[in-house]
């Protein structure tokens, strides 16, 4: 019988037993979509640098226009004009007013810009304004976006497109980043052969080793497939500590029920310390977890659909503990559209399928046991009955962790 720990309690355990490997790098801008920030990026200078329109308009002081109208307007002399990529050479003059294209500098003593719409040109010099302005309207100032000292992007986040885009406003081409995880994965059964093989009686396909390399490589990760090992305790040992020499994390699929072939969990005590023997959740209770050499092991079920579970909620925030990574899953509020029941005692974890129907998101479970794969594929979401609740209803209002994470 398995001694298990609840999901809970596994991830107490990874938060306990390790921490952020440390291991950082400088990148290209251009090669920095998609890393873990390894630092928090403080601006050093003003975004903007000057006062700008966000029309094509007139530059005004606000207090000349108070109170203009079409039929009385403000009328401004026109002391000049700003071209876009050049600045404001002059100050604005009481009752005078600047032509200023949209993301055009403003010159000093301005503070709002009338929309052109708003505006007549006389011909003699003088702009008529026929609606007021406001101090602030249609105009960024200076340092609105950031300025020196403040805090743009905090470290473990992890790049996006927007925020490659901050990086290059403030002009930082060299970003710090953590270094890619390198995770070693390894397969386990006499009854596996590489998927590229036709089984023959009693074999299946390796599933779980392109399966988990997609996932972690998907994650950010750097991967080795080590390949199949036989029920050989000698060489899945020699396998693994090849992989500690190589990999800053191993996964080993199968070999973690109780069984006599079963060498995982030995291997682990002989490397260094079991953490953990058995999660109490389904799919995915024979889980095993070690620390050697300051590493993390995971031996995974060879089911792959509970290998697949387990790699989602519990590797993954694993490999993001190890590299620093702020960690975010998203849900949504959807409904089902049939009735699940679940075992009591266990956290169980159920795959769906959303479809959106006049305005309302539904979640249909995809019904699979956990030696199938194929039902998985088009999978969009998941979500857990939690360890007391025998089930829930049709129509049950879930919440559903989609299939992206960062």
């Amino acid at each position: 019988m398995l001694s298990v720990k609840t999901p809970e309690e596994v991830l107490a355990l990874i938060e306990s037993e390790f921490d952020n490997l440390g291991k950082t790098e400088l990148v290209s801008l251009y090669a920095a979509m998609g890393r873990v920030l390894a630092e928090d990026i403080m601006a050093e200078e003003y975004v903007p640098d000057f006062d700008r329109s966000t029309v094509d308009g007139y530059a005004v002081r606000a207090k000349d226009t108070f109170g203009c109208s079409d039929a009385i307007p403000a009328i401004l002399s026109l002391a000049g004009e700003v071209l876009m990529g050049e600045g404001a050479e002059f100050k604005l003059e009481k009752e005078t007013c600047c032509a200023v294209p949209t993301g055009g500098a403003v010159p000093e003593g301005a503070d709002s810009v009338v929309m052109i719409e708003y505006t007549e040109d006389y011909g003699d010099g003088t702009i008529g304004i026929m609606k007021s302005a406001a101090p602030g309207m249609n105009m960024i100032f200076r340092g609105d976006d950031v300025f020196p000292g403040k805090l743009v992007l905090k470290k473990g986040r992890v790049l996006s497109s927007q925020d490659i885009g901050a990086l290059a406003a403030m002009g930082k081409m060299e970003v710090p980043v953590a270094k890619r995880l390198h995770v070693g994965i390894i397969s386990t059964g006499d009854e596996l052969v590489p998927p590229e093989e036709k089984p023959a009686a009693g074999q299946i396909r390796d599933v779980n080793s392109p399966m988990l390399q997609a996932m972690l490589m998907g994650f950010g990760c750097e991967v080795t497939n080590y390949g199949i090992g036989k029920d050989d305790e000698a060489l899945l040992t020699s396998m693994v500590e090849r992989a500690f020499d190589e990999c800053d994390a191993v996964l080993i699929s199968g070999g973690s029920s109780v069984g006599v072939k079963d060498a995982t969990c030995r291997i682990i005590e002989k490397l260094g310390t079991l953490l953990l023997h058995g999660i109490a959740m389904k799919p995915g209770k024979p889980t095993l977890m070690g620390k050697a050499q300051g590493k993390p092991i995971v031996g995974l079920p060879g089911h792959p659909v509970a290998a697949y579970f387990v790699t989602k909620l519990f590797v993954l925030p694993l490999l993001s503990r190890l590299e620093g990574r702020d960690m975010q899953r998203y849900a949504v509020k959807a409904r089902l559209t049939e009735s699940v029941g679940a075992n009591h005692g266990r956290a169980q974890y159920q795959s769906v399928r959303l479809e959106r129907r006049e305005g309302v998101l539904y979640a249909s479970p995809i019904r699979s046991k956990s030696g199938l794969i194929t039902n998985l594929a088009g999978a969009e979401g998941w979500f857990c009955i939690e360890r007391d609740c025998e089930g829930l209803a049709k129509d049950a209002e879930i919440e559903v962790f989609t299939e992206q994470e960062a």
